[in-house]
């Protein structure tokens, strides 16, 4: 499949803004499933834009604005193409023994994901989640598929009764979320597990031209979900909001601990202290070759 995927950003200021500094993720990744064709980053006020990889290998793009300013403008897009990509059969069909004892042969490729992160504690915050997904005897792919289901079925998705300061503690007790904190909870219970696992973030196709009735949810911006490291450390993709395997609708864009080492537009500034704040993404699917954009 093809997309093209835009994602503005604007900053409204009541007053003026001055020194300006922005890191910016929202480049997407060329890796296994998906490939980049064409991609471009406009910014408003015109300034120098820089960019290194950061630890995860991300690509990180940063500028400074230092004059004054009243309106701050982020505009990325990309032609992204993907594919599908054949199931992990072997690394899945290990028992949950097997595939932690072959998780001690490899702490130090899978150490930074087990441990608990800003925004996936680990201990007694999940001491409410009672279930038991990952038995000894079973397999570690009928154990992550379940736990893909269990969440999707619990919890609800809603928009606006969390932001990304609420608590896992919070998202636990009121069964309620959006895709940033499913991805959170699946996160936490697989390391509580011993699983080494990932945040995801990146953009998904919720509406398919080919079906009357599509029902996948997050794309009104960017959307989050969970690789799992799998013995042999292929990394395999898991969407609880959708109840699926993360596919060719899916497009990826950075991946970390959690939420804190993918924020898509993260900076500073001096001046006033409010701000309006705007953020529009579309993914559309595009039926012929990409046309290069002026």
């Amino acid at each position: 499949m093809r997309f093209h995927i835009s994602h503005q950003t604007q900053y409204d200021y009541p007053f003026y803004a001055s020194d300006s500094f922005a890191e910016l993720r929202v480049c997407p990744q060329d890796g296994p499933g998906q490939k980049v064709l064409q991609r471009g980053l406009e910014i408003s006020p015109q300034t120098l834009v820089e960019q290194y990889s950061d630890y995860f290998g991300n690509t990180v793009e940063f500028f400074s604005i230092p004059y004054r300013h009243q309106k701050l403008s982020v505009h990325a897009w990309a032609d992204v193409e993907t594919e599908s990509l054949p199931m992990p059969t072997l690394a899945l069909e290990v028992t949950t023994a097997e595939a932690l004892q072959i998780y001690k042969g490899q702490i130090l490729d899978i150490f930074d994901f087990l441990q608990p992160s800003h925004y996936v504690p680990l201990g007694e915050v999940l001491k409410e989640i009672e279930e038991v997904f990952f038995r000894p005897s079973r397999t570690l792919g009928e154990s992550l598929l379940e736990l893909n289901s269990w969440i999707h079925g619990n919890f609800e998705y809603k928009q606006g009764v969390t932001d990304i300061s609420t608590p896992l503690r919070q998202v636990i007790a009121q069964r309620k979320g959006v895709c940033q904190d499913f991805a959170h909870l699946m996160l936490g219970i697989l390391r509580r597990s011993g699983i080494p696992a990932r945040y995801v973030s990146g953009y998904i196709e919720a509406v398919d031209p080919t079906k009357k009735k599509p029902n996948l949810v997050g794309a009104a911006a960017s959307h989050a979900w969970v690789e799992v490291l799998l013995p042999g450390l292929n990394w395999w993709g898991l969407d609880p909001t959708n109840h699926q395997v993360a596919g060719e609708r899916h497009v990826r864009v950075a991946v970390g601990r959690d939420y804190r080492d993918v924020t898509p537009v993260r900076g500073t500034y001096l001046g006033a202290q409010h701000q309006k704040l705007q953020v529009i993404v579309s993914m559309k699917r595009q039926t012929q070759p990409a046309v290069p954009s002026l």
